[in-house]
């Protein structure tokens, strides 16, 4: 049919057919669809030198991509010719067409037979190229169809090998965590091998296995080993899992890792968000607030007529838009409502064009709950999470999967987009935390109900197979028997590889047999019984808790001989530690042969990437198992070597090295070393940036690790810090420590201790274990009253554990009655009382001190004419004293007998005292309570007996007086109290409790800083038990700080109180009172009717009774009590009568308290005169709170301790109240 057709007239048809696509609509859920060939290719025999044409009729749905030589976009069905204008012999072949979309494959074949003129038979001949020798027409394209026209030769044709190309991605993007809005690059770095410049790899971006095209939303780049892919503005649509996939003729490179999108935080307000309209996809964090959803259409993309769909509210993700013409394509988006606003739109749809309507499927409701949740492990930060699908999927549009730390109720969403599968991997999780997991299903009408909680799981990375070992190396032979070594696995599976199997072949005999049956622990095996000059190979199998893993590739051939030579042989097991930017430590182990002699010394050779040219790092012999090689370039790869030495010579060098890279490992911190405050233990401490399940710390001296911990190093180690401590630190600890972490990247560190830091280190250890305790002052002496002795001194500090010993003379002394020993920690001070101080004092004191580890010693040398001059001084006080104690009481000490009579005196008159003279113990004391200017006079004490009499006498008056209420106001201080407030029936008393209070005594009120003077209204008092200041009828002016000052000659206590806010002053204001309107008095004729009507107030409302005589006022039909609005009170006396003169009070009261005022009322008869009462004004009384009024205060700290207040302090003084009397009923509210 197409053969008359020329193929630019052909040409333009398929431009007009194309152009009219996109004016056609097709229904997605009609008309979606595998490839189907409607006319196929057909075979055909011609002769050579004949123009052919080969035609193919194929449909399909989605639209696809058609590679040949070019893209084209196709659509519905295609028409393909593929045209020759000169078939050739080699032409001869079988053709196939394989069209393929999302959805299926369909292929078509036809055969060419190509004969000569000259009537020869046909041979084959290889195929040429496509684009050279033929001319591919496609007319009315395919959805989504790729269509490839490919030559296969029959039997005798040979076999087409493609080129092979290999592609290792070096670097790969990872899981990605971005927010709405945001532009994300996925990137992927990869090498090429072979790098064709013709034969470029095609680089195909995937969402959730659909193929990505190129749009404004997706920009794609590929070449240069680079693939990216950007995504220019992140919406929930692009959440998922991302794949490239690089193709080649020989196969695929793949890379895949998931995209996750959450919601962006709204400044202003919390209006929610829509995705697409085609994914149905919500925030699923707004779902349950969004109130409804406006769809919008417009039917040409680029401009703003948009056109509200839907007149009413639509509450589910689905709505069938009406009014369409058919044949008209539209673009549609949609908004979400809530009560703070409308969201943003979402993206527009693809074109849609209104063909034939189908129907809606019909909604059953949400889907029911998610069965099982099972979490497994998968890497140290993602967990598997695996569940039944709901019962009734409903619908089902996909799932939400949360996780919660275990114990908490805080549920995070692990997507933000649905998932359509029953699994799903949940990153971004902390390494060691335990979570537990839960999983929702979604469909158009709302969520389902979650599922049960999954198992608790600790997220550590899954348990695998060790990877194989490898680099085999024999280290010696013999003649029987080889010694192996071979390198660990690289990947030991997430636990320790801690078995290994060996199987041998004798190359000759090619049959593979085991060595061991019991599993060998270490790396290093001499394998037994081999056949002296036979060839042998060697595989090496890694084991851990999991299993056997893979067998290491097998070994080059080693011949069983013996090894004669005089050199060493190879050094194995190189290492690496302390890798930073320009240098590192190689470390490996000896030769197991040593040669002729002895090894002397070791070379290390090192080979930059990229070159194969060995230089010696180290121009002399090492004597030890390590090197730091300096002068590496950062970043660049190295690999190691290392030969042994003896007197003959240099022996073979070891097995390469893995390549490392000179690069300081991201986090890396070196060895800290100091001493400890605490015990002074010297210490190396280490905090490592890495850590995994099974690393442990490995410290070593001169890179040999540490085993003997008999000379006091101990290893401490928690978490992620190691610390190595030195117990018994001595001059042998000079040298260089290492620590190096195993299973991390090669996280390691060293720190060098010199003879001179130690040296240092060990006099900072010695002080810190045998501190000195400093003193303030040394051991001295103060006669106290009565001829006691006091020893004391002062240190610096002290704890409450401190201990302490009293010597005199070398004996140490026992604390009693005699010797009472105590310290105070407040002041450092520590004292010992010696109450009998006599001739047989004399001598020398010491006392010793112990705090922690802290000690300290002094001693008082008392001989000579020094303790002469004390034991007179104790004698004097002991004949007489005053002592001052809470009061103040005169003693006397005396030597007495039985028969002796005593007796007190004041101004020559006796005074009985209230505790008789203790005639036994020769102490009389005479107890002088409540001490003031009344106690001044002369006492005496008088004794008598048969030897005779004596007198003893004190003048208590001026200065002696002022230096007992010097002491007396030195107590008080002391002990005062913080101040408080009480309240009056007048109004608020501050109140400062102390041991003892005299008016003598010195004391300050301030408010606001300016002294108090005493007047009516501030009124400055006290009793015996505290000091008082009453404000009486406070205001607003009343607030602020007040301060209440104690002076003695020494020092000067103060206490604060803040009154502040309305706390201070509230229970003043607020109670209740009478405003006015009730005069004083009254007076009525009877049988009149009589009105007390006056306005109370306080807050909360007041209380009104009234009282006669004292007596209540029972309401009743002559009177009635009223309560007006609650300030309007009323006592209403219908009919009085002169039984109804008297004084009638009314009480106004809350909590705060009130007032009372007092109305004399005085009744006459009719035609009596009208008795002249002058008023006398009575004033109202203030009735105190009828319970406690907690008031609040922001009391500033005292300058010193106080002491707590008095058990029973002096009470307030009372105030008059009423007699109990009825409450005034609260009237209903007038109309």
């Amino acid at each position: 049919v197409f053969g008359t057709f020329e193929v630019h007239s052909f040409m333009e048809q398929t431009h007009k057919v194309q152009k009219k696509i996109p004016e056609k609509y097709i229904r997605e859920s009609s008309m979606i669809r595998g490839p189907k060939f409607l006319v196929r290719l057909k075979s055909h025999t011609v002769f050579e030198n004949t123009p052919i044409k080969l035609f193919c009729t194929v449909e399909g749905y989605p639209t696809p991509h058609v590679k040949v030589c070019l893209f084209l976009s196709l659509s519905l069905c295609v028409c393909v010719c593929l045209s020759s204008c000169r078939c050739g012999i080699d032409d001869t072949a079988m053709y196939t067409a394989v069209a393929s979309n999302s959805h299926g494959q369909a292929s078509s074949q036809a055969s060419i037979i190509v004969k000569s003129e000259s009537k020869l038979n046909s041979r084959p001949l290889m195929m040429c190229s496509l684009e050279t020798s033929y001319q591919l027409l496609i007319v009315q394209p395919c959805h989504f169809l790729t269509l490839f026209l490919l030559r296969f030769s029959d039997a005798i044709l040979p076999e087409i090998k493609y080129t092979k190309i290999n592609i290792t991605f070096l670097e790969t993007f990872n899981v990605t965590f971005g927010k709405e809005e945001d532009c994300v690059t996925l990137a992927c770095k990869m090498t090429i091998s072979p790098n064709l410049a013709n034969l470029q790899p095609d680089a195909l971006w995937y969402r959730d296995e659909h193929l990505l095209k190129e749009s404004k939303w997706a920009k794609m780049e590929s070449g240069g080993g680079v693939a990216k892919l950007t995504l220019t503005h992140l919406a929930k649509d692009d959440e998922g899992l991302y794949t490239l996939r690089m193709v080649t003729k020989g196969g695929d490179a793949v890379h895949s890792a998931y995209v996750f999108v959450e919601g962006t935080e709204l400044m202003l307000s919390c209006a929610p968000r829509c995705s697409l309209l085609s994914a149905l996809n919500l925030n699923r964090i707004y779902y349950n607030t969004i109130s409804y959803f406006k769809v919008s259409k417009c039917e040409k993309v680029g401009t703003e007529n948009w056109t509200q769909c839907n007149d009413s509210p639509i509450k589910i993700c689905k709505y069938p838009v009406p009014g369409l013409f058919e044949g008209h394509s539209y673009y549609f988006r949609v908004r979400a409502v809530n009560s703070h606003g409308i969201s943003r739109p979402s993206r527009v749809s693809e074109p849609i064009a209104a063909l034939d309507p189908t129907e809606f499927e019909r909604l059953h409701g949400v889907p029911s709950a998610p069965g099982q949740v099972v979490a497994t492990r998968e890497t140290d930060t993602s967990v598997l999470i695996q569940w039944a699908p709901p019962k009734e999927p409903n619908n089902l549009i996909g799932y939400y999967i949360d996780s919660c730390v275990k114990g908490s109720k805080d549920w995070d969403s692990a997507n933000h987009k649905p998932n359509k599968k029953t699994k799903f991997v949940v990153h971004g999780l902390k390494t060691g935390e335990t979570y537990v997991f839960r999983v929702q299903a979604i469909n158009e009408l709302g969520l389902s109900e979650e599922s049960q909680e999954s198992a608790p799981l600790s997220v550590r990375a899954a348990l695998k197979l060790p990877s194989a070992p490898y680099d085999i190396a024999l280290l010696y032979c013999d003649g029987e028997s080889m010694v192996l070594n071979w390198k660990r696995p690289a990947h030991s599976g997430g636990a320790e590889v801690t078995d290994y199997y060996i199987d041998r072949c004798n190359v000759a005999k090619k049959a593979w047999k085991e060595v061991n049956v019991p599993p060998i622990k270490e790396r290093l095996y001499k394998v037994p019984n081999l056949t002296p000059g036979s060839v042998y190979q060697f595989r090496v199998y890694g084991a851990n808790v999991v299993g056997l893993g893979n067998a290491s590739t097998s070994s080059p051939p080693f011949k069983c001989e013996a090894w004669t030579m005089p050199e060493p042989g190879p050094p194995y097991d190189l290492s690496f530690i302390e890798i930073r930017d320009d240098s590192l430590v190689v470390e490996w182990k000896p030769p197991v042969y040593t040669g002729a002699s002895a090894v002397t010394g070791y070379y290390v050779d090192m080979c930059k990437k990229g070159t194969e040219t060995w230089t010696t790092a180290n121009a002399a012999a090492v004597d030890h198992c390590y090197l730091k090689v300096k002068g590496l370039q950062t970043g660049s790869f190295y690999v190691f070597r290392v030969r042994a030495e003896n007197a003959q010579g240099t022996g073979k060098p070891s097995v390469p090295s893995d390549r490392v890279c000179a690069k300081t490992l991201p986090g890396s911190q070196e060895i800290k070393c100091g001493v400890d405050e605490q015990t002074g233990d010297i210490y190396l401490s280490f905090e490592s940036c890495q850590m995994a399940e099974i690393s442990k710390f490995v410290w070593k001296k001169s890179y040999q690790e540490i085993t003997d911990f008999s000379k006091g190093l101990a290893i401490k180690t928690s978490g992620s810090n190691s610390t190595l401590l030195f117990k018994n630190p001595d001059k042998e600890d000079v040298g260089t420590f290492s620590v190096a972490v195993t299973h991390t990247d090669g996280v390691s560190a060293s720190y060098k201790i010199t003879a001179e830091e130690l040296a240092k280190m060990l006099t900072l250890s010695y002080d810190i274990r045998n501190p000195i305790i400093p003193l303030k002052t040394e051991l001295a002496y103060k006669i106290l009253e009565r001829g006691r002795v006091r020893f004391w001194l002062q240190a610096e500090a002290i704890s409450s554990a401190v201990t302490y010993k009293f010597f005199a003379n070398n004996k140490e002394l026992v604390n009693c009655e005699q010797t009472k020993m105590s310290h105070d920690v407040a002041t450092g001070t520590i004292e010992m009382v010696l109450d009998h101080f006599t001739e047989d004092s004399e001598g020398t004191y010491a006392v010793q001190i112990q705090d922690g580890r802290g000690k300290a010693q002094s001693s008082l040398v008392l001989i000579g004419d020094a303790f002469k001059a004390a034991l007179a001084e104790a004698e004097y006080q002991r004949r007489e004293y005053i002592r001052v104690k809470e009061g103040t009481e005169l003693y006397t000490v005396a030597n007495l007998k039985k028969e002796s009579a005593f007796h007190w005196f004041k101004n020559d008159v006796e005074v009985i005292p209230e505790v008789p003279a203790d005639l036994g113990s020769g102490v009389c004391k005479l107890l002088l309570s409540q001490f003031s200017k009344k106690d001044v006079g002369v006492y005496k004490a008088t004794i008598s007996d048969d030897r005779g009499q004596d007198v003893s006498q004190v003048d208590i008056s001026g200065k002696v007086f002022d230096n007992i209420i010097n002491d007396l106001t030195r107590v008080a201080g002391a002990s005062a109290a913080d101040l408080v407030i009480h309240c009056t029936s007048e109004g608020i008393m501050l109140q400062c409790y102390m041991k003892y209070y005299t008016e003598e005594m010195k004391i300050t009120w301030a408010h606001k800083d300016s002294k108090i003077t005493a007047s009516e209204r501030m009124r400055v008092s006290g009793t015996p038990a505290m000091a008082t200041l009453e404000i009486v009828e406070p205001t607003e002016k009343d607030k602020g700080v007040y301060t209440f000052e104690i002076k003695d000659s020494e020092k000067t206590n103060t206490r604060h109180l803040e009154l502040s806010g309305q706390g201070a002053l509230f229970w003043f204001s607020d109670r209740g009172k009478v405003v006015g309107g009730l005069p004083d008095v009254v007076t009525i004729m009877e049988k009149k009717t009589l009105s007390l009507t006056c306005t109370v107030c306080g807050d909360p409302k007041p209380q009104v009774t009234w009282s006669k005589n004292d007596q209540e006022v029972e309401p009743g039909d002559q009177y009635v009590i009223s309560l007006d609005s609650g300030k309007f009170a009323s006592l209403t006396i219908k009919g009085v009568t002169l039984e109804d003169s008297g004084k009638f009070t009314m009480a106004v009261l809350n909590k705060y308290g009130g007032e009372s005022v007092d109305i004399v009322v005085s009744v006459y008869k009719h035609g009596d005169r009208i008795p002249e009462i002058k008023p006398s004004p009575t004033p109202k009384r203030i009735m105190p709170p009828t319970m406690p009024i907690v008031i609040p205060t922001a009391a500033k700290p005292a300058s010193a301790p106080a002491a707590a207040p008095a058990k029973s302090p002096a009470p307030a003084p009372k105030s008059p109240a009423p007699s109990r009397s009825v409450r005034s009923p609260t009237p209903s509210r007038r109309k």
